[in-house]
Parts: structure tokens; sequence; C-alpha cells
């Protein structure tokens, strides 16, 4: 593991299935974290402890995922100097708009970089790019993540050409 670390942090257990991509990505990229459970509803103390001390026990980069009001990443946002990414979860009758919105809107001064409804892998992807200034070794993971990619698009494109639109849809 790298010392470098991140906290993921998420106000249910039912966000889990969807921010367990970010751990699994910094995992790919050799990127210690650690997963935390905490409302900023429920449980505002400890969610002000974590995002207070963030910092003093290692974590260089805070993931926070939530749905509905999502109020979580915007608070931690706001009681720590480290950068924030903000994952807005899909739930309830709002399919994640509700979540979308209270992340991305934050207040001039409390900046909370946002990703996509559910796009907790890319917000793991953005953490390491983030510690990847600081980290050569994840630097190189993150160019040899971004070379492998381009080389499946091609893989898939030369298939096209060769076999042509129908046929390549049907093998989907």
């Amino acid at each position: 593991m790298n010392s470098a670390k991140v906290a993921i942090i998420m106000g249910s257990d039912s966000d889990l299935p969807v921010m367990k991509e970010a751990a699994k990505i910094l995992d790919k990229f050799g990127v210690g974290c650690q997963v935390f459970i905490s409302s900023a509803h429920r449980v505002p103390e400890k969610t002000a402890r974590i995002a207070r001390t963030a910092e003093e026990n290692g974590f260089e980069v805070i993931i926070a995922g939530a749905g509905g009001a999502a109020h979580l990443a915007g608070v931690i946002a706001a009681l720590t100097p480290l950068p924030v990414i903000g994952v807005p979860i899909k739930s309830g009758t709002l399919d994640g708009l509700d979540a979308l919105y209270s992340i991305v809107q934050m207040p001039s001064g409390i900046p909370v970089a946002t990703v996509a409804v559910n796009g907790a892998k890319n917000a793991g992807i953005l953490a390491a790019q983030i510690l990847g200034v600081k980290y050569p070794k994840i630097r190189d993971h993150i160019n040899r993540f971004k070379e492998e990619m381009a080389k499946q698009v091609e893989a898939k494109d030369a298939r096209l050409q060769e076999i042509g639109l129908d046929t390549y849809l049907k093998e989907m």
C-alpha cells in the first residue's frame, strides 16, 4: 500500500454497493483507503470528528457519498482543509438529482468536487489523480490505466471495422 490515504465516507450502509467502486479502483492504483459510515444528519458529532481529524490521521483526500439531501460532502468540506469529492447516490423518488443538486451547489468558499450520480469509480480515479501530483507511483498507475482504456477502445473499433455494425451489435 502507498502511504497516501483516502477516507471514503458514506451516509448509510445502503450506499456501500455504489461506494465500494471507489475503494476497488483505489486498490487497483495502490492507494490505501478507509471506509466509514457516518451520517451528517444522524450522527453529526461523529461526522465532524472524522472531518476535523482526517488530516492528522493521515488522510489526504476525502470521498463522501450520500443520497437524498446529501449534506455529508458539504459538512465535511466545511470542517477540513483536505479536498473533498462528493458522490451523489441515486435514492428515493428523484433518482439522485436531489443529491446531485445538494452536492454541486455548495456556497462560495466551501468547494466540493462532484462526480456523476453513482459515480464512485470516477471519484476514486479523481482522488488518485489528486494524489498523483505528489506521488509519482500513483501518477504512473493513472497513466497506465488511461493507456489501457485507449487500447480497449482501439480494439473495439478495429473489431467493428472488421465485422460491421450489425454483426458487432449481435455480439454485444
